[in-house]
């Protein structure tokens, strides 16, 4: 692979200005599209590249709708120039990507793969000399499957090496990119793969996911250090949170003790590490009984886990309605609520969740913008002065080719119109929102639901591979361009 030289670029998500006229949007908003590397880049045993959890999860019989797999993915390993050139027809001024860990360091030890590495110089590359800031995310779910054998994020040696990790992501790229993600969606690492057991490695065990939960906390932070001295002063360091909007079904006390339940085990178990210094008292009680939080977390974890960042990622799709009553009808079961019969909430198992009233999605996850508004002016009020980017935001729909090959998805244009709207309250109210990631730039392989479900503002013909822009990517490339909405 032929490697381009470096571009001048600060990298740098912007802080707020004056907003563009006629909407909320600061000048230098980042307007961006996001991705993940096992869901996008195919080529997995490529370049030196090894197996992670997910490769070994997705071919696991029974584990993955249809046994689809990432092995080929939407090929953007092979791709990448073409989908960099489409990103810049589109107007993006920045790109939302994740790093493949296995990629880099194959078994999560020892020295950086060139060739791995190589592949990431020239994508950046690519973004800078289209005009594109780059964002780096650094785990997207793709544990080396070697450590996973040694005990995965069960096991404190996991934070370690994600800490070294980091230092060659960082001493290699470090002059590329300006914003780097150390964690995308702990919550799912954790709870979807250690509890209840839908999402890679598949493991089952409530008191397993709370120690996940921990040392992702602990990764987080050791990647902090590193990053730190690893990268120029200017840079920016954020975690992507995939924070739950949570309502109590009715007024009842009991409905909103069901709330603070589902809120410590869903928010707090990282928000109050990661911002505040410590673990909420009442996550401890609730989960005493499955784990020794005290031979878990060592005197100098909190320090450690409590650097400061720079800004917040949000994630999200859905409000989150919680009961303690069985008398009401519960929502069907869906990746969001957990998709098993294993409980991704430990300490809060007996806890019912319920649609929002309206429309849903192809996921049959409600459709509630005013949820993103009420989010961010929630951590804005609990965390003032912390910068925002909303890293993910997205809806998945049954799209269909027409017979003139466009795909007229109307129903992804009505859902971003209003999720981005909501943004725009928020900021209008106070909130500091710097950026805004669709999710997603393309269809992908969706986790454990293979490609059955498309979240993706350009259509991917999975025979052909062709990538073709849906009505949604030409309504957002003029959001772009005007700097908000109309």
């Amino acid at each position: 692979m032929t490697v381009v030289p470096a571009q001048t670029t600060s990298g740098l998500i912007a802080a707020p200005r004056a907003a563009t006229p006629g909407t909320a949007f600061p000048a230098g908003f980042a307007w961006g599209a996001a991705t993940a590397a096992y869901q996008i880049e195919g080529g997995v045993a490529e370049g030196g590249r090894t197996p992670s959890i997910w490769d070994v999860f997705s071919h696991t019989p029974g584990k993955v709708v249809n046994g689809d797999t990432g092995d080929i993915a939407v090929d953007h390993f092979h791709r990448f120039r073409d989908d960099v050139r489409m990103m810049a027809d589109l107007g993006l001024t920045s790109y939302r990507f994740s790093l493949s860990w296995p990629r880099i360091q194959p078994t999560g030890r020892g020295p950086a793969v060139e060739r791995g590495l190589d592949f990431y110089r020239a994508l950046t590359d690519e973004l800078l000399s289209h005009g594109i800031t780059p964002v780096a995310t650094l785990y997207h779910w793709d544990l080396p499957q070697h450590l996973e054998d040694l005990g995965g994020w069960t096991v404190r040696d996991t934070s370690y090496r994600f800490a070294d990790y980091a230092a060659l992501a960082a001493e290699a790229l470090g002059d590329r990119i300006g914003t780097w993600t150390t964690l995308n969606e702990p919550w799912c690492s954790a709870f979807l793969g250690y509890a209840s057991g839908v999402h890679a490695p598949g493991r089952t065990s409530p008191a397993d996911a709370l120690k996940a939960a921990h040392h992702l906390n602990l990764g987080h932070g050791l990647a902090v250090g590193v990053l730190r001295s690893a990268l120029p002063a200017s840079a920016q360091i954020a975690v992507s949170l995939n924070l739950h909007q949570i309502r109590p079904l009715t007024g009842d006390a009991s409905d909103a003790e069901a709330a603070r339940r589902i809120d410590a085990v869903g928010n707090r178990v990282f928000t109050d590490p990661i911002l505040r210094g410590s673990y909420p008292a009442d996550l401890l009680a609730d989960t005493a009984h499955l784990v020794d939080w005290d031979a878990l977390i060592r005197p100098e974890d909190l320090a450690e886990i409590s650097r400061p960042i720079d800004l917040l990622g949000i994630n999200y799709y859905t409000p989150t309605v919680v009961s303690s009553s069985e008398n009401a009808e519960p929502a069907p079961r869906s990746e969001v609520h957990g998709a098993s019969e294993h409980s991704p909430w430990p300490g809060a198992d007996d806890v019912v969740f319920h649609l929002a009233p309206g429309e849903v999605t192809a996921m049959g996850w409600p459709i509630d913008a005013t949820g993103l508004t009420d989010l961010l002016l929630d951590v804005h009020r609990a965390h003032p002065g912390l910068p925002m980017l909303v890293t993910e935001n997205g809806a998945a729909f049954d799209d269909a080719v027409g017979p003139d090959g466009t795909v007229d998805d109307a129903d992804r244009v009505a859902y971003l119109h209003d999720h981005i709207g909501a943004v725009a309250r928020a900021i209008e109210a106070g909130a500091d929102v710097r950026g805004y990631y669709l999710w997603s730039l393309m269809d992908n392989f969706e986790w454990a639901y293979g490609y059955e479900k498309r979240f993706g503002a350009v259509h991917v013909d999975y025979e052909t591979l062709a990538r073709t822009p849906k009505a949604s990517a030409r309504w957002y490339s003029e959001v772009i361009r005007r700097g908000g909405l109309a």
